[in-house]
């Protein structure tokens, strides 16, 4: 069986040796008990977990269970174990403003936890361009590159012009009314000129952190042959 039936869950054991990486425990909608149970399971398995989505009172009575295991109340992840930096290539994490810290911590975490080198660069938002110009050599070394906006998410588009690399853009539900709860920058981010820019859902730096390192685990393969 490629699987384990827990009766509520189907946890997916098999998923690691499929995809590179071990099934993600989603947190929300979840109650502690149920969470700790699949933990469980994935720990004897692979001897690590990530659970995203965490509130702090369910996060508290896990590490109470738990006590290796780290919270981040900022994204809401909980992580056990380390698992071996498995590329060398660099990831790096951009993020318009520090309200957007939650969805770039939670891409940054995750693309670590997944065995990625991950640089962070925050607050480097189009009001104040010259703070992004400020790390113009670094983002051009970077083999991927994660770019968190809300507002009118136009950071991602100006990155994509200055680089020769994938760039990832990740719109975030900050932001005024017309904003429409990330709506607009995900539409803008859609409709971007920039070429070579691929855009996840509002608030996905989960996702955009997966992406990221399978284009790292496609480049590590290619430099093995």
């Amino acid at each position: 069986m490629s699987f384990e039936d827990l009766g509520f869950s189907k946890v997916d054991t098999d998923r690691e040796r499929r995809t590179g990486y071990p099934e993600v425990i989603y947190g929300e909608g979840k109650s502690a008990e149920q969470i700790y149970q699949i933990m469980q399971l994935l720990i004897d398995k692979h001897e690590r977990v990530m659970v995203t989505r965490l509130s702090k009172d369910k996060a508290e009575q896990l590490t109470a269970l738990f006590p290796e295991a780290v919270y981040h109340s900022v994204p809401r992840i909980l992580l056990y174990g380390r698992p071996l930096q498995q590329y060398q290539s660099e990831i790096i994490v951009l993020c318009a403003g520090t309200s957007d810290l939650f969805v770039a911590e939670e891409a940054a975490l995750t693309a670590e936890w997944m065995g990625c080198p991950v640089k962070r660069i925050y607050d480097v938002g189009v009001a104040g361009i010259d703070r992004l110009l400020a790390h113009r050599e670094e983002i051009t070394k970077a083999s991927v590159l994660i770019v968190v906006a809300g507002m009118e998410g136009a950071l991602p588009s100006v990155v994509g012009g200055l680089v020769r690399r994938p760039v990832i853009a990740v719109p975030t539900s900050v932001g005024y009314g017309a904003h429409m709860e990330g709506l607009t920058p995900l539409l803008s981010m859609l409709t971007s000129c920039a070429s070579g820019m691929s855009v996840v859902n509002i608030d996905n730096g989960f996702g955009a952190a997966y992406q990221a390192a399978l284009i790292l685990q496609l480049a590590s393969e290619g430099e093995q042959k």
